[in-house]
């Protein structure tokens, strides 16, 4: 994978950070290649060390062995037809990483015959901490989806799924799932202080509880559940929100905004698409 060519169309938060991602674990700075209409990203890139840095999507995906497609879904069909005759020639995979573009509708701009990976990667991957998913077409090859994998795996955790539809899941659950932990979050930090606590001490408290939490879970051999029962004492302060939570069927509440966010995945697929 060191020396694997890939272009990156578009250069935004999240092509940046899977390249510093992969600068870091010690892929060539000559192998990477990115374009982006924007002077200022491209004078970033360049900064990271990045010396083939272009304004044309066709001129960044000549040659590459991997083109990652990381624009907003708005101009993917755009991109796609930009980059076309280059992947059809160096028979290069396309790696997306855009929301709700299926992989009928790259492949219509792309060619039928070319090799596909959607990705569904989560912002926390800008601290390579990110949990990405992805699926391949039939004509993506064993080494093809290594070096999809390669590339997420260099910003936090990758798993495959089995099916395209089972992207709408991940979306639902990991995609928009960091928005929900702030909100949570805020959710705390705005009881400290309705309870007494300044504003500082309750935010301080409230991110660091929410970090500590994530690492047992992480770190632990055992499950959510029994870390939850672990620390949940009989008749203590623990248990009585517990219960209010369960009464106020929180179960319920996260499961129908789950379902919201997978709905409307679909719904953008079939917009997009």
């Amino acid at each position: 994978m060191a020396q694997v060519t890939i272009a990156f169309i578009g250069a935004g938060n999240m092509a940046r950070s899977i390249i510093g991602g992969l600068l870091k674990s010690g892929h060539a700075a000559e192998s990477l290649r990115a374009s982006d209409p924007f002077p200022a990203s491209l004078e970033t890139l360049r900064e990271m060390g990045l010396n083939h840095v272009f304004t044309d999507n066709a001129e960044a995906a000549q040659g590459a062995d991997v083109v990652v497609l990381a624009v907003k879904p708005q101009v993917m069909a755009e991109a796609a037809v930009n980059v076309a005759e280059e992947v059809t020639q160096a028979k290069a995979v396309v790696v997306s990483i855009a929301a709700g573009i299926t992989l009928e509708s790259l492949q219509q701009r792309l060619g039928a015959d070319t090799a596909v990976v959607r990705c569904m990667p989560n912002t926390p991957a800008l601290l390579s901490c990110g949990a990405s998913a992805l699926f391949a077409n039939a004509h993506a090859s064993e080494a093809q989806r290594q070096h999809a994998q390669s590339l997420l795996e260099a910003v936090g955790l990758c798993r495959w799924v089995d099916s395209e539809s089972a992207l709408d899941a991940i979306t639902a659950l990991s995609g928009s799932g960091p928005a929900y932990f702030f909100l949570m979050m805020e959710a705390m930090q705005d009881a400290g202080v309705a309870l007494g606590l300044d504003e500082v001490t309750a935010r301080d408290m409230a991110l660091q509880t929410a970090l500590g939490a994530a690492r047992m879970a992480t770190e632990s051999d055992a499950d959510v559940v029994e870390l939850r029962r672990r620390v949940t004492s009989p008749a203590g302060t623990t248990e009585a929100a517990i219960k209010s939570f369960e009464a106020d069927g929180l179960h319920e509440l996260v499961s129908r905004a789950m379902r919201a966010a997978y709905d409307r995945s679909e719904e953008m697929a079939r917009e997009l698409g």
